[in-house]
């Protein structure tokens, strides 16, 4: 099986990153909205412990998961639109 693309850790910690430091100040006065955004905290941070599940499934089943840092790279190499 060809190595299995997946988004890099990284991109789920700056995203939580930015939730929780700067759009959770944004929206202190506003429950509804403070709400929502932590819903969307929660659900990223279950998103990222699933995706380490899977990765963890394909190291036992010996598939190579290939961190993806864009839409641009595969393998290292920058692809360019045609």
């Amino acid at each position: 099986m060809e190595q299995l693309p997946l988004p890099a850790p990284i991109h789920y910690e700056l995203i939580l990153q930015l939730l929780e430091k700067q759009t959770l100040n944004a929206v202190n006065n506003n429950q509804d909205l403070r709400h929502e955004v932590n819903q969307l905290i929660i659900t990223l941070r279950k998103a990222a412990a699933q995706q380490k599940r899977l990765e963890e499934i394909c190291q036992a089943s010996s598939v190579e998961v290939d961190h993806r840092w864009s839409l641009n790279h595969h393998h290292g190499k920058a692809i360019t639109p045609d």
